[in-house]
């Protein structure tokens, strides 16, 4: 269908901005625009219950956390989640409105997880952090107001990437068992000729041109983006097996769109439940920046309804 209205007005308001392409700015300047393109969405972060700051050790240093709690006089399911922005950008504070939204919706408790970011720390330093914090969480849960026995985890881009490869990391090691994960738009390989990264290379808020940048930056080396703690869909078809139920939102002009309909398909092919919802007429971002958009809205909606689900979160 025709670019959303809201879509196409997000998108000019960036264009009034000066807000440029990732690709086209330092990391520095990558990270700075972050923060603006949040305040043009205009999510104002609603209140909640409890929140938290702290720090957990990590596999090279702290790392930082915030957690985000509804009101409950019972131990709430956990969600795990992991920012977008490529692996260089973003930050707990960039997701904060929708991690609040979630827990909110939801009735869980969200736990913002600050990773580290390339190309300071390039692969496999996010997807390691992500997995530490999981497995911390499976021990520690309880002491923060959380159900250990109940855990999800989920992200946005880059960080639907790392939620997928936490979700294979811990079927991998032996655990914390995980109930579900949230797959939004997620990046699940590098490669740059699908269908969609051909029709919607430019214009439509991620570029190609920058998710090479975004690669180049975090995983270089063509035996790391074969790996698949970097890149899922590149594992066998035997080897996504009894991964999480999984709920996969796209967006329809992004050009990540067909390597999360690949993904969504490999994992059913394997025996794992999935769900999945292609938002029509929507932008890549459109569900951190829920704010702008209606179908954001829908977006969060269904992802809390997600982790209500009594078989998401057994």
């Amino acid at each position: 269908m025709p670019l959303d209205p809201q879509a196409r007005a997000f998108l000019d308001l960036m264009k009034a901005a000066g807000i440029r392409q990732a690709h086209e700015m330092t990391v520095d300047e990558a990270r700075e625009a972050s923060l603006a393109r949040v305040r043009l969405a205009g999510a104002t972060p609603m209140p909640v219950d409890r929140v938290e700051d702290l720090t957990i050790p990590g596999p090279d240093g702290d790392v930082p956390l915030r957690l985000f709690a509804p009101a409950s006089s019972e131990p709430l399911p956990v969600f795990v989640y992991f920012h977008g922005g490529g692996w260089i950008r973003g930050s707990i504070e960039t997701h904060e409105a929708a991690c609040r939204a979630l827990a909110n919706r939801a009735g869980v408790l969200v736990v913002s997880v600050g990773y580290r970011l390339a190309p300071e720390g390039r692969f496999p330093a996010a997807a390691d952090d992500c997995y530490a914090v999981t497995a911390w969480l499976g021990r520690h849960a309880g002491e923060w107001g959380g159900d250990p026995a109940r855990l999800a985890v989920g992200g946005d881009s880059a960080g639907g990437n790392l939620a997928a490869a936490v979700s294979l990391m811990a079927r991998d090691r032996g655990g914390p068992p995980i109930a579900f994960q949230l797959l939004v738009y997620p990046v699940v390989e590098a490669n740059f000729e699908t269908t969609s990264y051909i029709e919607y290379a430019t214009g439509y808020m991620l570029t190609r041109r920058d998710m090479q940048y975004y690669w180049d930056l975090y995983a270089p080396a063509a035996h790391d983006r074969a790996n698949p703690y970097a890149a899922p869909l590149t594992a066998d078809l035997h080897d996504l097996h009894d991964l999480p139920p999984a709920l996969v939102i796209l967006a329809e002009y992004d050009p990540l769109r067909s390597e999360g309909e690949a993904y969504a398909e490999k994992l059913r092919a394997a025996g794992v439940p999935v769900e999945l919802t292609i938002y029509l007429g929507m932008i890549h971002g459109f569900f951190s920046g829920f704010a702008a958009f209606d179908k954001g809205q829908q977006a969060i909606d269904q992802a809390a309804r997600a982790l209500r689900d009594a078989h998401a979160m057994r």
